[in-house]
């Protein structure tokens, strides 16, 4: 199965709703099987829930991530990892650094859809934010699974 493991900052707000909003994606397209999304942060705490308004978010699009708990980025989080996403080019470059062993693997999330640009942060705005998010990772997973797809495993297509 492959992995792709998306990364933000705290790992409460932009990539636990990527990577349920993929998780959904690969559902309907009977891939769930195949490939699976997980998330971490780059100054991630273990063991804190999600935002509220992440969850909320999330509830509206009838996923529910009430149970997911951050993790921080971890060299075996990595090393299970087909490929990674980063919301921001701070969080590529410094992973990059500091899991040097195959930086190719990283990516920033807008680069799948041929773009590089920062994913805001949504954390300590409002539910309107959050809302805009959402719609934002929605919008590059719909344009980027192929690729996604494609990166996370060079035999996805071939069995």
């Amino acid at each position: 199965m492959a992995i792709v493991l998306f990364v933000c900052t705290a790992n409460i707000a932009r990539s636990p709703m990527a990577a349920a909003l993929f998780n959904k994606k690969m559902e309907e397209m009977g891939l769930s099987d195949r490939c699976q999304a997980r998330s971490a942060g780059t100054w991630g705490q273990d063991g804190y829930p999600a935002a509220a308004e992440s969850i909320q978010v999330m509830q509206e699009r009838g996923i529910d991530i009430s149970s997911h708990r951050s993790r921080e980025v971890r060299a075996e989080i990595i090393s299970t990892a087909d490929l990674i996403l980063t919301m921001e080019r701070g969080h590529k470059e410094a992973m990059q650094i500091e899991f040097s062993h195959n930086p190719t693997k990283i990516l920033m999330f807008s680069e799948i859809i041929g773009q590089g640009y920062d994913i805001a942060d949504p954390y300590g705005m409002g539910l309107q934010e959050f809302k805009e998010t959402a719609a934002e990772l929605e919008t590059i997973i719909e344009k980027g699974t192929d690729e996604i797809l494609r990166r996370a495993s060079a035999e996805f297509f071939e069995e």
